[in-house]
């Protein structure tokens, strides 16, 4: 059976499901605003934050479209269209590898793609969508790499693992498990190859380090952010320091109450498959690695690794298309055809309905009602509390400053700043610091039912450092704040 149909329509569901009321939806968080101005920055020369997140490879490939448009939601058109692509390329690959039916790739396809956390991820402005397509790669050719060991083979490895360094120091992740697989396989082929694979690795850091100096930047800017990554020097504005918080329970208690069942039955389905079938640790290094085994590894390692540091859901973003896979792997194993079918569709369906209620049922966003009411009043000069969601939709001679303590406002006054937007987006960061201001009469005010979502509070608490039932309870306490937009009149 052709499977390429199948892949093809299921990819487009997905894309469909991607880009449904884009347009309404704005920037869902501050690093999608956040990263929106720094392409545009860079795109006028500006490399002054080449380095933010350790991700100057994002920037750049985005730099380009910067100097076409301002529009945010190209940006964000784009960006849900690779998080498609990465998905179709892993896809297509389990597929060929597993030889799976068509009806089992579609089923692949719509099981990973209609899932909340890769939804939520793929309609917005960061580097999530980019990361699945070289994740993608990563996982192909260091697979081929265990079957053919070859030095080219490997070096291929090297170039995606460099590729995505660019992009996001969440790549680092990958390094213990490549290092687990590498002593699995144990042939000694690091050995052959060691200089020009660190070469390899070397050279982005050297090309933008070049850059970075030639913009006035310190050489080694980009290496820095790694080391305050791991040892920040002070607490953050919401109070997490830290950066290990072991909570073995976070990602299951998530994936139980916002994902598909599937993944952790099809989880345990992969584990009692590989229980049943090992042959002793002799005769299982001996043979070639099988597709089932090596994507349980980047799974469980990968839940295992992430539970030691601060969590967000997007902790899983490189386990979510494994754990997919071992879903269908496994499931047509210990099911019958029309079993298995029936689950795909069934958890299709529950994950569109999740789409549904977290996503597009808070639709649309207020943020430009705001805008326009500002252009209305003559405001140029505008202030925010910790979110940066009206950002995109302002005029180029309107001036945006995001503050997170209300002792700014006095200086910003005498800088003629004339209103301040207090953006509910506060109670999502956990920075508490705008008791007096929220006292006061606005002068408008408007709904945001995004603000009170549980995922996006989720998708925070990396930042805030709360634990997960901690999360859920600002999210309930935040749904009771009915206007959590107001505009006040900086006098």
């Amino acid at each position: 059976m052709n499977r390429l149909p199948w892949l093809v329509g299921a990819l487009l569901v997905v894309a469909g499901l991607r880009l449904w009321r884009l347009a309404e939806a704005g920037p869902p968080d501050y690093d999608s605003a956040h990263n929106w101005q720094i392409v545009q920055a860079l795109a006028r020369g500006d490399f002054s934050q080449l380095f933010h997140h350790g991700s100057p490879g994002f920037y750049v490939l985005y730099a380009p479209v910067g100097l076409l448009t301002r529009s945010f939601l190209a940006f964000q058109t784009i960006n849900a269209l690779l998080g498609v692509a990465g998905l179709g390329l892993f896809a297509a690959w389990v597929a060929r590898r597993a030889a799976l039916t068509g009806l089992e790739t579609a089923g692949l396809v719509l099981l990973a793609g209609t899932g909340l956390l890769l939804t939520f991820s793929g309609r917005d402005f960061t580097m999530a969508s980019l990361n699945l397509v070289v994740y993608a790669g990563l996982l192909r050719s260091h697979f081929a790499r265990l079957h053919r060991p070859t030095p080219h083979a490997w070096l291929r490895v090297v170039g995606w693992l460099a590729a995505g360094l660019c992009l996001d120091y969440k790549f680092l992740f990958t390094l213990p498990i490549l290092v687990v697989l590498e002593v699995w396989q144990a042939d000694g082929l690091w050995r052959r190859v060691w200089g020009r694979a660190l070469l390899l690795l070397a050279l982005p850091y050297i090309a933008f380090g070049v850059v970075g100096v030639a913009a006035g930047q310190p050489w080694y800017r980009w290496l820095g952010f790694y080391v305050r990554t791991v040892f920040p020097r002070a607490a953050n504005v919401a109070g997490r320091q830290s950066t290990l918080h072991l909570d073995l329970g976070y990602y299951f208690r998530y994936l139980t109450q916002f994902e598909s069942p599937l993944l952790l039955a099809g989880l345990a389905g992969a584990v009692w498959l590989v229980w049943r079938q090992w042959p002793g640790w002799r005769m299982a290094r001996a043979q070639p690695l099988p597709l089932t085994w090596y994507l349980l590894v980047w799974a469980g390692c990968l839940l295992a690794g992430m539970s030691l540091l601060i969590k967000a859901p997007r902790g899983l973003l490189f386990a979510y298309l494994p754990l997919a896979a071992l879903a269908v792997l496994s499931g047509r194993r210990l099911l019958p055809g029309w079993a298995l079918a029936a689950a795909l569709l069934a958890a299709g369906g529950v994950n569109v309905f999740r789409i549904q209620q977290a996503i597009y049922a808070p639709l649309p966003t207020q943020y430009p009602q705001v805008a326009a009411w500002l252009r209305q009043h003559g405001a140029t000069k505008i202030a925010s509390t910790v979110g940066q969601g009206l950002a995109p939709y302002l005029s180029k001679n309107q001036t945006l400053v995001v503050i997170t303590d209300e002792r700014q406002l006095a200086g910003l006054r005498a800088q003629g700043y004339q209103y301040v937007l207090l953006d509910g987006y506060w109670r999502v960061a956990g920075v508490a610091r705008f008791d007096s201001l929220r006292r006061q009469p606005s002068v408008a005010a408007w709904s945001a039912p995004q603000l009170h979502q549980p995922l996006l509070f989720l998708e925070h608490s990396e930042f805030t450092g709360l634990s997960y039932d901690a999360t859920l309870a600002a999210s309930r306490a935040a749904a009771a704040d009915s206007l959590p937009l107001r505009l006040y009149r900086l006098r």
